[in-house]
């Protein structure tokens, strides 16, 4: 096998890999299923909560019933609330930023006329 052909299939099974589910990806690292389950309906339901447009989602028998689906489920909504919320953050700081730079220039601009204008 000529060394560009493994190249290329390295390459391709990464980019498999990269499109994994959370769901499937937890399955492939030997998470139990009923947890993989509970964390990504938990993991939407906590990015819901946080303000995203997610679809808040939760088996309620099951969470009653099966321990591992509960797990998942609340490690996922705290995993993925916190998550979402910090990005809001970070957004919102960037965004403050911004609106103090255009600020600083409005103001410099202005002190600028103001100083030309009296001259």
């Amino acid at each position: 096998m000529k060394p560009w052909v493994s190249l290329i299939f390295v390459l391709a099974s990464a980019g498999l890999a990269a499109c994994q589910t959370t769901h499937e990806r937890m399955l492939a690292e030997g998470y139990p299923p009923a947890f993989a389950d509970g964390f990504e309906a938990g993991c939407s339901s906590g990015r819901q909560a946080a303000g995203a447009l997610e679809r808040f989602r939760k088996d309620v028998p099951r969470y009653l019933s099966d321990a591992r689906y509960a797990g998942g489920w609340d490690d996922g909504f705290r995993q993925c609330q916190a998550s979402e919320e910090s990005a809001v953050l970070r957004a919102m700081s960037e965004d403050s930023w911004r609106d103090r730079q255009w600020r600083q220039h409005v103001d410099q601009a202005m002190g600028k006329a103001l100083t030309q204008h009296r001259q």
